[in-house]
């Protein structure tokens, strides 16, 4: 079991970016402040010559300033608190320059380390001091001189925390900078992963598309072949199974050629078109069944977009691949219409849906999933399933695939091969 995390107590954890490494650059820096202003009060070097409190007097506020300065990033608050009050005991004393100085870098820390509202509140307060003290003295002396303090006053407060003001503003800048990178190399990678998911789909379904009428025909005239021992039927079937093997073979060869050709010059291979349907409702005839193509677009001279004749194109062949592999024996109907407000082309496929006698070949349910994302990719509707058709004989069940396609119809010129 993973042990709980301690409580972050009264002060603020020490962020992330602050170990042990940080702080012991604190405390050298801390010591190397209390060393330096050791040795400059035993050589006597003194910011004044008199002050209320003499003698070792000095040290106590440049030892307590020192001990600050290791709480610098841990607890910047409580350091800047306790560092105002030692800086204000050392105007009592000779004074000495390193507390000052050690102020300065602890002003610095508040803004930089601070919480954002402190980093806000410092620097306004701190021009408010200086405005103040040249205020104060100058009514006080009544002389230019007074000037001068508040000028000291600036340097000391105001000076340190603009810096850190401007430091912690490029600090946060470039880990914006640096989070708005992680995230866009975050969406390349899923745009990236999308793409290859997408394109895996889109060859699945042609694969599928290309190759599962040929194989469906192949199981299923085989089949017959071995179960019927007729010469003549043996015979047919086998110039089926043969025609369908060429032919499947040839989309193999054309599909892996596109696969492994990744050269930007070669000429892209043509996509199957609407114009093609005559020539599979004829294989489809060949393989057995009895199919009638009802095509009532209008003769426009306009064709469809590309990826919509190809859609349709797949739809229908694998409606006839269905039929082929499922169907009961009966007529199949395949109907394409465009028209409507929007223009849209619709695709109906129906089957007589019921038990078959003889063989069948097996099915996944890919292909019902390749023509609803064909479909869908086109901002379209596809629905596919048994219903009773007024018309059938005796009111028998048909199944019934039926898609609509979006289009915008577009001139003669606009047509092009592209790679299914």
């Amino acid at each position: 079991m993973r042990p709980s995390s301690p409580s972050p107590g009264p002060w603020p954890r020490l962020p992330s970016f602050l170990g042990a490494e940080t702080q012991r650059l604190d405390l050298v820096i801390a010591l190397s402040g209390l060393s330096l202003g050791l040795l400059m009060w035993a050589i006597g070097l003194n910011t004044t010559t008199f002050r209320l409190l003499d003698g070792a007097w000095v040290l106590v506020p440049m030892v307590v300033m020192a001990a600050m300065e290791t709480q610098r990033r841990t607890r910047p608050s409580l350091a800047l608190a306790v560092g105002t009050v030692a800086v204000i005991a050392d105007q009592f004393t000779r004074g000495s320059l390193i507390t000052v100085v050690m102020f300065t870098d602890v002003v610095y820390a508040a803004v930089l380390y601070g919480s954002p509202t402190a980093a806000r509140r410092i620097p306004v307060r701190c021009v408010l001091i200086s405005v103040a003290v040249t205020l104060g003295f100058l009514a006080w002396f009544r002389t230019p001189e007074a000037i001068l303090i508040g000028v000291a006053t600036a340097l000391v407060c105001v000076a340190p925390s603009t810096t850190g003001v401007l430091v912690r503003n490029h600090r946060e800048m470039a880990s914006a900078e640096r989070l708005r990178a992680e995230q866009t190399a975050l969406l390349a990678e899923i745009d990236r992963t999308q793409a290859v998911t997408a394109e895996r789909a889109r060859m699945a379904r042609e694969l599928h598309d290309m190759v599962a009428n040929h194989l469906s025909a192949i199981a299923i005239h085989s089949t017959a072949a071995l179960s019927l021992d007729d010469p003549r039927t043996t015979r047919s079937a086998l110039g089926v199974i043969r025609e369908n093997s060429v032919a499947g073979l040839a989309e193999m060869r054309r599909l892996i050629g596109l696969l492994r050709d990744s050269s930007d010059d070669r000429e892209p291979a043509a996509a199957p078109t609407l114009d093609g349907l005559e020539a599979l409702v004829a294989t489809a005839r060949t393989n057995g069944l009895e199919v009638s193509l009802v095509d009532d677009r209008p003769t426009d001279g306009l064709r469809l977009p590309a990826p919509v004749e190809l859609a349709a194109y797949r739809i229908v062949q694998e409606s006839l691949t269905n039929a082929l592999k499922h169907a009961a024996p009966g007529a199949v109907t395949v109907e394409l219409h465009q028209g409507g407000r929007p223009p849209e082309l619709t695709v109906t496929v129906t089957s007589p849906h019921g038990d078959r006698d003889g063989p069948r070949a097996p099915g996944s349910g890919a292909g019902l999933v390749g023509m609803r994302e064909r479909a869908t990719l086109l901002h379209g509707a596809f629905e596919a399933g048994p219903e009773p058709l007024p018309d059938a004989p005796g009111g028998r069940p048909m199944w019934r695939v039926h898609a609509s396609l979006p289009i915008e119809a577009v001139g003669t010129s606009d047509q092009g091969g592209t790679t299914p």
